[in-house]
């Protein structure tokens, strides 16, 4: 019951809209036309608002029936929403799902295993956090996220629960009109030293974030992983991009693959790790989720 009104009564107006008359209202509902002519009268009186038009041989909705019986709808559905998250809830899922993913993992496995997880638990509330450098890792420290997708830097993280999802490949690129481009040199640390290194760097880091693989004197650092693509490709100079990225544009001529080999400079395969705090277990929609994603990498 809300206040004076009764779910009963709003679904008793919404199938008599639906169908058309107070006699096929009864009939869907298996009730006698008395019984929903006084859920009716009921109604109105409760409401002191005349919901048809009785003038007629049958009586009719008024411009403010047809706008409660919209309202009404509405209020149903949102109840039936309750009840079924409520029995979900009560079956162990979690109420909501907080989901955090560094840039530079690939949005592909994201989309398809979210979509897995929207056809299997349709009601779930999802939020999903796309985060600069180190964001995805931070926010699952501070509680925030249940389960982050990101890569893992070379410190402690006895407090998390890693498991190895996917990789990406980091390779050196560099606009074609950039000098680099033109090199007959081979590209070892001092020639790359003089010019201008495009960097990722954690927004939240001291010191303006990690320096291994960075070797030129002159960087340039970036929060945004699209905003340095734009750099690289105006020709301001050269970085370490994802594969998946930059593989258009490779194909295209709009960037040049750089000859290094220094493993330092290029570290090759980057592992991407589904993480969670190891106090703090996974409900069942986080479970099935990273589930997905390892048989996705598998």
């Amino acid at each position: 019951m809300l206040g004076t009104v009764t779910l009963d009564q709003l679904k008793v107006l919404v199938t008599i809209e639906e169908t058309g008359s107070f006699s096929a209202a009864g009939r869907k509902l298996k009730r006698a036309q008395s019984a929903i002519s006084h859920a009716v009268m009921t109604l109105e009186n409760l409401q002191r608002v005349q919901l048809f038009d009785r003038s007629g041989r049958a009586p009719v909705l008024t411009e403010a029936g047809r706008a409660l019986a919209s309202q009404a709808r509405q209020v149903l559905r949102q109840a039936e929403l309750f009840e079924r998250t409520a029995s979900a809830i009560a079956s162990g899922l979690e109420p909501e799902l907080t989901f955090s993913v560094d840039s530079m993992v690939p949005s592909e496995p994201v989309i398809r295993t979210l979509a897995t997880l929207q056809q299997r638990f349709p009601d779930l509330t999802v939020t999903l956090f796309t985060e600069a450098l180190g964001g995805a890792e931070r926010r699952v420290r501070s509680g925030s996220a249940a389960l982050g997708l990101c890569m893992l830097f070379p410190v402690q993280v006895q407090d998390l629960q890693a498991y190895p999802v996917t990789s990406i490949e980091l390779v050196p690129v560099v606009a074609p009109a950039h000098p680099l481009a033109q090199e007959t040199r081979r590209l070892e640390r001092e020639v790359l030293a003089e010019h201008v290194q495009l960097v990722l760097t954690d927004p939240e880091s001291k010191g303006g974030g990690p320096s291994y693989s960075v070797v030129s004197p002159r960087v340039w650092r970036f929060v945004d992983l699209g905003r340095r693509l734009e750099f690289l490709l105006a020709g301001f100079g050269w970085a370490t991009m994802p594969l998946h990225l930059v593989e258009p544009h490779l194909r295209s001529g709009s960037l040049q693959r750089l000859p290094i080999e220094d493993p330092s400079i290029l570290p090759g395969s980057i592992p991407i790790y589904a993480v969670h705090q190891r106090a703090r277990p996974l409900g069942t929609a986080a479970r099935s989720l990273l589930q997905d994603l390892q048989e996705l990498s598998a």
